[in-house]
């Protein structure tokens, strides 16, 4: 199996921290984008597979754009308020899926992702 790279971008410093710790524990290289100007060059940097993006920081139609240029990359976004029009928009979009940012729920998308993109 080809190894995951994920790369994580969420503004508030301690649930970043708290998720690249969380999610060191599954996959090998998880890097944080410390500023939101800095996740386009971390995904390429890093090769990522996999991007955890805080929507609440982010352009409405940020992840059509990223979704765009990176057309293999998985985005798993998350909101803390999160709904189900936001949750369609953020899928429309091109992203995986859309959760809050605890620790538990981005691990699960994310291994659910990448076990579907595997298994395709």
């Amino acid at each position: 199996m080809e190894p995951i790279n994920l790369v994580v971008y969420q503004k508030d410093p301690r649930t970043a921290q708290a998720l690249v710790v969380c999610l060191s524990e599954h996959f090998g290289s998880v890097k944080l984008a410390n500023r939101y100007e800095e996740v386009r060059l971390a995904v390429v940097r890093n090769h990522a597979n996999v991007l955890v993006l805080d929507m609440e920081e982010s352009r409405p139609d940020e992840i059509g754009r990223l979704h765009h240029e990176f057309p293999s990359l998985c985005i798993v976004g998350t909101h803390r308020l999160a709904d189900e029009q936001l949750w369609a928009d953020a899928l429309n979009q091109g992203a995986a899926d859309l959760c809050e940012p605890r620790n538990d729920m981005v691990v699960r998308s994310v291994l659910h992702e990448c076990a579907h993109h595997a298994a395709a």
